[in-house]
């Protein structure tokens, strides 16, 4: 009887040991953190991974003779880094459990090619994270009221305090994008495609991180939120075409939406930069007032976000163009493979005849007429 042969595991911290059990090593490293509150001299140490810091209480006045009510915002500060290192690990955890559990069970259904495999865990990943953002997101400008009144975008700037679920909202994106960089290691994403989510990874970073330093956190909610739809339906789009490739209505929605949002991005940042923070009272810059209200600083916002757009408007007209060509040549090969089926048999100009050659069993055949008239 033949003992079944047991697989070797790799060697203690080689590479392929390291990714297979990354995420058992991070969620030690986040339990190690989680245990400092048990003590109380690391439990002040532990509290600034684990919770929002800089909190500040500020008075909100009514009009009743009541005592006027507290009310708890926030700002942003150095300890941050602590709590988006802590969160990021949090998202590293998450993202093995969502390939584990469910990408890599419909996998296995599916039976896809390694290119398809690859994209179908992107898309898999970001729909999950862009519809969890979209929905919080949503929640936040609703309770906020961002959206019901434009000029919230800069009106009262330096926007310095922030509701919990704000800063919160912003350290777990960071955070997110963040952990999108190790990821690339321990998905094994293929050289070809990491410059292009190398791209878009950076692209988040800058973009969320100088939002949140520059205290325009009230406008970048406002621009994520639209995005996040957009790039949401893109990725289930592409998912439901790797089930089955005759779904594609969705990449038409899509192309519709993202030059639609692409149009309002640039309207509502003009708006902000070019009208609305340059005729604020409050124009200056001083780091301690977190003020930014310059127009060096303005040019230099507005000018990135156009730039954005642009580029992202460049990738898109690629796309479709790449896109057209291909439909284009299957459709011409399936032309040319239907065309010789349906073509009919020569026929000689001469009756009687088939691709010039008589037929032997014509009754009206010369001959037969010959020996009637003889």
């Amino acid at each position: 009887m033949g003992f079944r042969k047991k697989n070797k595991s790799p060697p203690v911290l080689s590479h392929e040991f390291v990714i297979q059990n990354h995420a058992d090593m991070v969620s030690c490293v986040a339990m190690i953190i989680l245990l400092g509150l048990m003590f109380e001299v690391t439990a002040k140490f532990a509290i600034m991974f684990i919770t929002v810091q800089y909190n500040v209480t500020q008075s909100l006045d009514t009009d009743a003779e009541d005592k006027p009510e507290p009310v708890n915002y926030y700002k942003y500060g150095p300890k941050d880094i602590a709590t988006v290192f802590f969160y990021l690990l949090i998202a590293i955890i998450l993202h093995a459990l969502i390939q584990e559990y469910i990408l890599d069970k419909i996998n296995r259904r599916l039976h896809l090619s390694k290119t398809k495999h690859s994209k179908f865990n992107e898309s898999g990943q970001l729909a999950t994270f862009y519809l969890f953002s979209f929905v919080w997101g949503c929640s936040i400008l609703t309770n906020e009221e961002f959206v019901t009144n434009p000029t919230f975008l800069w009106e009262g700037y330096p926007h310095i305090h922030m509701a919990f679920q704000v800063k919160f909202f912003y350290i777990c994106q960071i955070a997110y994008w963040f952990h999108a960089l190790p990821e690339l290691y321990f998905q094994k994403v293929r050289k070809e495609d990491i410059p292009r989510q190398l791209y878009y990874i950076c692209l988040y970073i800058f973009h969320i991180t100088g939002a949140y330093v520059l205290n325009l956190h009230r406008l970048g909610l406002v621009l994520l939120v639209p995005h996040y739809l957009v790039e949401l339906l893109f990725h289930a789009s592409r998912l439901f075409y790797f089930s089955d490739e005759n779904k594609q209505k969705g990449f038409t929605l899509w192309a519709l939406l993202f030059v639609i949002t692409r149009l309002l991005t640039l309207t509502v940042s003009v708006l902000t930069f070019g009208f609305g923070l340059s005729r604020t009272d409050n124009q200056g810059f001083s780091l301690a007032d977190g003020n930014f209200n310059v127009l060096t600083v303005r040019m230099t916002c507005l000018s990135a976000i156009c730039l954005t757009q642009a580029w992202m408007m460049w990738k898109f007209i690629n796309f479709q163009l790449k896109k057209w060509r291909e439909q284009s040549q299957i459709q011409a090969s399936k032309k040319k493979a239907v065309s010789p089926k349906s073509r009919p048999s020569k026929k000689d100009s001469r009756g009687g005849s088939v691709n010039g050659v008589m037929k032997p069993d014509d009754k009206t055949s010369p001959r037969a007429r010959k020996s009637k008239a003889s």
